[in-house]
């Protein structure tokens, strides 16, 4: 019974936790506005969590665990680079409209502190880019796509799916759409991205 109320209380702040740091951010969330939203005391919180640091990273890691084995999966099944973009932007777009603050912290974590990174490779479920860097290297050497680097490609996979859920503000302004039509705008990305970087290393 302790183990699942303990279980329950974590789940509770960490529910909390996410919350409030989509909304203000690592820097303007408080502890005690996490621990009032959980229904606890900040003692409470504090014993789970010692700092807000370590419960960012709890959020992050909570997170970070349900992404990369599916990105993990879809670089290291047998399927063609082709259908390794489509999958990969389609499952990334998902799960971060799911879980929309998740690039946001991980850029902000970045530059207020570099070693994060560290953390985040060690991960055992940080995705591994091996077998993809071969397949690319494969298929150029077939005429299958023209020659590019695994390392230049995935970069922009990467670069076209994390950019506009970043500047999502900004975008909304320059497009003048309101949540619901920018939703829906990157709903469709799934299959423009795919399309575009397809498209441009196919060799027709």
């Amino acid at each position: 019974m302790k183990k699942a109320k303990d279980d329950n209380t974590e789940g509770l702040i960490l529910k909390a936790a996410k919350s409030v740091f989509q909304s203000k951010g690592m820097d303007g969330a408080r502890m005690q506005e996490i621990a009032d939203k959980a229904g606890i005391n900040k003692a409470l919180l504090h014993y789970y969590y010692r700092s807000k640091q370590l419960l960012f990273e709890a959020v992050f890691n909570n997170a970070f665990s349900l992404l990369a084995p599916q990105l993990n999966a879809i670089l290291n099944d047998d399927s063609s680079i082709e259908d390794k973009v489509r999958n990969f932007t389609s499952n990334y777009i998902s799960f971060i409209n799911k879980h929309p603050y998740l690039p946001t912290f991980v850029i902000q974590e970045l530059n207020r502190n570099p070693d994060f990174i560290l953390k985040m490779k060690d991960n055992p479920g940080f995705p591994n880019l091996e077998k993809f860097k071969n397949q690319v290297k494969t298929e150029v050497e077939n005429g299958l796509i023209k020659p590019i680097s695994a390392a230049q490609l995935f970069m922009n996979i990467m670069a076209l799916n994390v950019f506009p859920f970043v500047a999502k503000p900004l975008l909304m302004a320059f497009t003048s759409t309101d949540n619901d039509a920018y939703n829906q705008l990157m709903e469709k990305r799934k299959t423009e991205v795919a399309d575009f970087i397809i498209n441009s290393i196919k060799n027709t």
